[in-house]
């Protein structure tokens, strides 16, 4: 069978790779389960991957099959399986267990090993391929009423375990509801953090370069959400004007934004940080003023960046509510399809070039 690969520390080699249909045999104690796949969505994770920026083959293999981002439809499941079946959609978490306490205990997305395994990312093939087998325990079922935003949900527990690990580490406050909330960025993960939090009742401002009129700025109109531009009002002096936030996501990949958003947070409010930065920028800040203020603010900063199935499931109920309370919006975010996994080097380009790209996915097979 078909799949979307690249060889490791080699830049730009993505290619058609060649694998063999997978045996529920492979996964012990007859738990295993056989997905087609459906649906793969890309993001910057896999053109860095690409790009050789990391990532490692399987053993045994000398390429990776990437994508992380799967959905697909259950067509066969081992003797020991319950509680899924053939015929339903779902999705597969993507951080494998290692050695260390969190991993033994089911939170391996805070595995503190420094050898990890993610599907599509590091040691173990993804999902940009036509069948995978995975273990019963990994695979996450996804309503039916939710089959065309399914692609949606890995990158939705991103935000799901930001959000949820906020309100966990404030009930240090005994009380703690957040009324006023701001997202830093508006692409996928920055809208969908802007749901989340729309559906917990806040008041949400989003802050992206980009200037109004914007299908960004359009969709979160229309779920309520204030978007504003950060080339025509400073991100500063907009956050006086509608902060302090007592709930921050940002999600920009941009480091310098980081520091400006701790100058937003209020008191007992929480920063939560999903990008992944790379490089060697430096940037001049007002370190002494943000220490103070996150000192006798009582400030909190988290990060998020991988989930494990409890944010999948969770993630699941919120698509659910989100799909219930504003028809149609999600689907909104499928802008940039690809038909097909003979046509990769189509997913890079719009990648690099789709200005107005919110999601880019491979369409593999019919749903």
């Amino acid at each position: 069978m078909k799949a979307v690969a690249v060889l490791p520390g080699k830049a730009n080699s993505a290619h058609l790779a060649s694998l063999d249909k997978p045996d529920l045999k492979t996964v012990p104690n007859g738990r295993g389960v056989l997905v087609r796949v459906l649906r793969v969505g890309v993001d910057g994770t896999d053109k860095e991957i690409n790009a050789a920026e990391y990532g490692a083959a399987p053993k045994g293999y000398d390429f990776l099959v990437t994508g992380h981002e799967g959905f697909g439809i259950v067509e066969k499941v081992g003797p020991n399986v319950t509680e899924l079946k053939p015929g339903d959609y779902v999705v597969a978490t993507v951080r494998r267990p290692g050695n260390s306490i969190y991993d033994l205990i089911g939170t391996n997305d805070m595995t503190t090993d420094d050898t990890y395994y993610e599907r599509g990312i590091n040691l173990l093939h993804g999902f940009l391929t036509e069948y995978y087998v995975d273990d019963a325990e990994y695979i996450v079922r996804v309503l039916g009423t939710l089959k065309n935003i399914g692609v949606l949900l890995e990158p939705f527990t991103v935000v799901q375990k930001g959000i949820t690990q906020a309100y966990e580490a404030q009930r240090r406050l005994r009380v703690w509801r957040p009324r006023k909330a701001a997202v830093m960025g508006a692409g996928t993960i920055g809208l969908l953090a802007a749901l989340s939090m729309k559906l917990r009742g806040m008041d949400v401002t989003v802050f992206a370069r980009q200037p109004k009129p914007s299908i960004r700025s359009e969709m979160l109109a229309q779920i309520d959400v204030r978007y504003v531009s950060t080339l025509e009002m400073p991100l500063l002096e907009a956050g006086k004007q509608y902060g302090p936030f007592d709930l921050t996501f940002e999600a920009t990949g941009a480091s310098q934004v980081v520091f400006d958003a701790m100058q937003t947070v209020g008191k007992n409010g929480v920063l939560v940080l999903s990008s992944v930065t790379g490089g060697n920028k430096k940037v001049e800040i007002p370190a002494d003023k943000i220490n103070l203020d996150f000192v006798l603010g009582n400030k909190l900063m988290v990060g998020t960046v991988n989930a494990n199935r409890e944010y999948f499931e969770s993630g699941v109920r919120d698509m659910a509510l989100g799909q219930a309370m504003y028809p149609g919006w999600l689907e909104k975010f499928l802008t940039h399809p690809v038909e097909g996994l003979d046509n990769y080097q189509d997913a890079f380009t719009k990648l690099e070039t789709a200005k107005e790209a919110i999601k880019v996915f491979y369409e593999v097979a019919a749903l």
